[in-house]
């Protein structure tokens, strides 16, 4: 069930997923730009061309992938788990349509449209398309759209198991770990690892599955003001 938080406790894991999101956005926009400039027979082989689809905007949205992400916790008023599963779908959309990478041009449509799945799918209480739509400045009409494309680019693969929820966890435990360990400059620096699938480990017995996922899951919701 949706749980009632104040407006400054922001749980880590929207610090962290939005750091992580716009490290990939600012990669495939590099991407992008290398398609448009002329390039030399001594160049590798050019990246794949990328799709334009309905998560796209006409221009860069002016608000950051933090501040968007931390208003839609503060409205959307859904349960921190709600984030690590739109992270998962988020990362079933981009395999499933590797036309469609996550840039600074669709990643804050698909934010919004992968927490309202999540939330949908995952607690008992949430607010309807159009309370959406406000929260993330576009019309009901065009949310409307946004989940439905949404739904069909992850093949309506809506099921989320015990063990694929640990595997996120734990990946995102260990982004954040490293982050707090490492400088700004280093941590920009290094290798991406959200182009495709993540590299899970084999999940463990049920009951040791479980215990880890609890802990998991207090330190990725645990609240930084």
């Amino acid at each position: 069930m949706a749980e009632i938080y104040q407006p400054e406790a922001i749980p880590k894991v929207v610090t962290y997923l939005s750091s992580l999101l716009q490290r990939v956005a600012e990669a495939n926009d590099s991407s992008a730009a290398a398609l448009t400039s002329p390039t030399s027979p001594l160049d590798s082989v050019p990246p794949p061309p990328q799709k334009v689809s309905v998560f796209h905007g006409l221009c860069k949205p002016v608000i950051s992938i933090q501040s968007y992400l931390e208003r839609i916790f503060r409205y959307a008023n859904c349960s921190p788990s709600c984030f690590i599963v739109a992270y998962i779908y988020l990362d079933r959309f981009v395999s499933r349509q590797p036309a469609i990478p996550i840039t600074s041009y669709n990643v804050h449509r698909l934010l919004i449209t992968s927490v309202l799945v999540a939330a949908k799918f995952m607690d008992d209480l949430y607010y309807n398309n159009a309370y959406y739509a406000k929260v993330g400045g576009i019309s009901t009409k065009e949310m409307n759209c946004l989940e439905i494309d949404f739904l069909f680019g992850i093949g309506f693969q809506l099921n989320v198991t015990p063990s694929t929820f640990h595997a996120y966890c734990k990946y995102l435990q260990r982004e954040m770990l490293e982050f707090e360990s490492a400088s700004i400059g280093a941590w920009i620096q290094r290798p991406l690892k959200i182009h495709g699938r993540f590299p899970f480990s084999s999940p463990s017995s049920d009951e040791s599955n479980s215990q880890s996922t609890q802990q998991l899951v207090a330190c990725c919701t645990n609240k930084s003001v």
